[in-house]
């Protein structure tokens, strides 16, 4: 049998693996003395042995990569001494052997499908956050169309004051239902810790009713208001007071105001 027949036969994989009998052993290290290409095949196997273990098989006991490991720093000189076994022995051994990569590489499979199942979760739940904030956004915008189609609605435009002449509003009253809607678009971003402050007005003599707080204006794209209801008004005017809200209004802050 030439060294290229022999290399094939299995028979180096079973000495690595320490299977062979004594004889075999002594053998195979004959073999390796003598023909280079043998010695060249017996290390590569080991070395591959060992790059495998790594990738694959995470449970590989560390004193058996240890011993692969030394292996590879012999000469192959000696010979090893191991008892007799027969080939139902050796399939044995060979089947753990490609049952256990086969069981680490089903482990790297899992760990990486659990990956993408908790990606596949977060995305999800970066989707649904959005899509509730675009429902929001659409019921808000819902909401402004129907405040200003509803023809039962008195618009009351306020126009800027002295304090800030640029201002401007929009006041929509139903005069049945009393429901009031602030369209505060034209008025500028309230400074830190102020709040602008809504009044229902009788002019004679004058006398003003708090009707709420245009709160969390910078969040509110569409700049419309639900207040409360004005049982009657002569006049609808805006403040801005400190956060929280003013028992009468700060006339030096009125920013707009307008006649029904």
């Amino acid at each position: 049998m030439d060294t290229k027949e022999y290399i094939e036969s299995g028979i180096l994989e079973l000495y690595v693996y320490g299977l062979l009998s004594e004889a075999e052993n002594l053998e195979v290290s004959t073999m390796a003395k003598n023909h280079p290409e043998v010695n060249d095949e017996i290390i590569a196997i080991e070395k591959g042995i060992v790059a495998l273990s790594s990738s694959f098989s995470p449970f590989h006991s560390v004193s058996n990569f240890e011993k692969i490991k030394a292996k590879l720093e012999l000469k192959h000189s000696g010979v090893i001494q191991m008892k007799p076994r027969n080939w139902s022995t050796y399939m044995g051994w060979a089947a753990a052997i490609v049952l256990l990569i086969g069981i680490g590489y089903q482990y790297q499979k899992l760990g990486q499908t659990n990956n993408q199942i908790v990606s596949i979760g977060n995305e999800k739940e970066k989707l649904a956050k959005e899509l509730n904030l675009l429902d929001q956004k659409n019921k808000a915008a819902e909401t402004s169309l129907a405040v200003i189609r509803d023809q039962k609605n008195t618009v009351v435009a306020l126009s800027g004051q002295a304090v800030n002449p640029k201002s401007f509003a929009k006041v929509y009253w139903n005069k049945e239902t009393k429901i009031v809607y602030v369209d505060a678009a034209g008025l500028p971003e309230p400074p830190k810790g102020m709040v602008y402050q809504v009044w229902a007005l009788k002019m004679n003599p004058l006398t003003p009713t708090s009707i709420g707080l245009l709160e969390n204006f910078d969040s509110n794209n569409q700049k419309i208001f639900a207040v409360e209801n004005a049982d009657y008004a002569e006049a609808f005017g805006i403040t801005l007071e400190p956060a929280g809200g003013s028992l009468s209004p700060t006339m030096d802050q009125l920013y707009t105001l307008g006649k029904v």
